[in-house]
């Protein structure tokens, strides 16, 4: 009976040395051009088709250093991940020492930040780089159970040599992305890895699950947070006329009164008290409050001069759209995700805009992919206002549009894996 890459998978927790050596002539056949005894599963010939067009190398296993212990304690202080730390640890670590395995946590760059688990395992992992700091990014190890559900966007098992490079393939990786439930981003990556023989089909629907339960853990704090912010608000709000509104310290409403009642508000990336220009609002006013913002609304006309707006792409990890209004008499700055820095980067390079269908060719080489665009579109909107316009996508004609770019064209969003940005990168590099 012929096998199928369903069967593969099953055959593997059964026999998972013969699972192996299929999947070693699979791989080997489809990367030097001849027929394969059967087809990799769609996700891992995907993930392989991207490596082969970055030119990711499937002999060798090249990456960029490690992150110093101080990068990795300062990435761990500033991610969402730590709330949800006791979770993963209750629902996969008794299991995952048992089953032999180790328990990864990683940001949405990649980069390992908490390993535990089995310690003979633990001491396997550090001979193929999985250690703390390290960069697990697809476009940079080849498809992996990090770096792939990172890519694309749900959970992934990598079996043997369905890793794209050779040193990973006598590992069994299962990831599943964890997200911020109050907006869908992408937040890092849990994964349960070990040796060949510990492969078994239901640590996907396992990893899965516990990534669910933490981010249920995450609206739960958020929601909490929430209410305690709307109690302390309460009583000021009362006492104000006019346009008003409590949110958190990333922006998310608590209270509100005089207006509608909107889900966030964008904040300037690093807030302070006194009058500020916010997009959604205009000239306001902002008072500190126990774990949020006072917001008053002034009034006032915005004041007249030209908009420009400033796509700071300089930085390999950070990027800002900072938009100036009145001849620089008010400004505003939003730190963006990779996702959306990618779009305004797009949305700069076609001032005169660009249709859902055009970005989705442009972002994943598919015209059909409309509904991701369109959910991350009306994401930007919402902290771009009046300044994005729709039908098609594009910056509006007043403003003036600025790019800075970084020095080295490998630096320009080097996480990106969109077609549109692989060949500006190339323009740029022959320029």
């Amino acid at each position: 009976m012929p096998i199928s890459p369903t069967h593969v998978t099953r055959l593997a927790a059964v026999d998972s040395a013969r699972a192996a050596r299929v999947l070693s002539e699979v791989r080997s056949a489809t990367l030097s051009g001849r027929p394969a005894p059967l087809a990799p599963r769609p996700v891992i010939e995907e993930s392989w088709s991207r490596m082969l067009r970055g030119g990711v190398d499937p002999d060798h296993d090249f990456r960029s250093g490690l992150l110093s212990p101080e990068e990795v304690q300062r990435r761990r202080e500033d991610t969402r991940l730590r709330h949800v730390l006791p979770v993963l640890r209750d629902g996969l670590l008794a299991v995952a020492d048992v089953a032999h395995h180790i328990m990864v946590v990683a940001d949405e760059d990649g980069r390992v930040l908490w390993r535990e688990g089995s310690s003979p395992v633990l001491r396997k992992a550090d001979g193929t780089g999985f250690e703390l700091g390290a960069d697990w990014r697809e476009s940079v190890v080849g498809t992996n159970g990090i770096g792939t559900p990172v890519v694309v966007g749900h959970p992934v098992q990598v079996f043997a040599s369905e890793h794209f490079v050779r040193s990973q393939t006598s590992w069994t990786c299962t990831g599943a992305p964890i997200k911020d439930p109050r907006d869908g981003r992408l937040i890092g990556v849990v994964d349960v890895s070990g040796p060949l023989d510990t492969m078994h089909p239901a640590t996907l629907a396992w990893v899965d699950s516990v990534a669910k339960l933490a981010e249920a853990r995450l609206r739960e704090l958020h929601l909490t947070s929430l209410e305690h912010l709307r109690a302390v608000a309460s009583p000021v709000l009362a006492r104000l006329t006019g346009r008003a509104l409590v949110v958190d310290r990333d922006g998310w409403t608590a209270a509100v009164t005089g207006m509608p009642y909107p889900n966030r508000i964008a904040l300037p990336k690093s807030p302070s008290p006194g009058r500020r220009w916010l997009p959604a609002l205009g000239l306001c006013t902002l008072e500190p409050l126990a774990g949020g913002w006072l917001i008053r609304a002034a009034d006032q006309p915005e004041p007249p001069g030209v908009t420009r707006i400033v796509l700071d792409l300089a930085h390999p990890r950070r990027w800002t759209v900072t938009v100036t209004a009145g001849g620089g008499a008010v400004a505003w700055s939003h730190e963006l995700s990779p996702r959306h820095a990618e779009l305004l980067y797009l949305l700069a390079l076609h001032r005169s805009g660009r249709t859902a269908a055009g970005l989705a060719e442009d972002m994943f080489g598919d015209p059909v992919r409309t509904v991701t665009v369109r959910a991350e579109m009306s994401r930007v909107r919402r902290y771009l206002g009046a300044f994005l316009e729709h039908r098609p996508y594009r910056f509006c004609e007043e403003a003036e549009v600025e790019v800075l770019l970084p020095e080295s064209p490998a630096d320009l969003l080097p996480h990106s894996t969109a077609p549109a940005v692989l060949g500006a990168r190339a323009v740029t590099e022959t320029e």
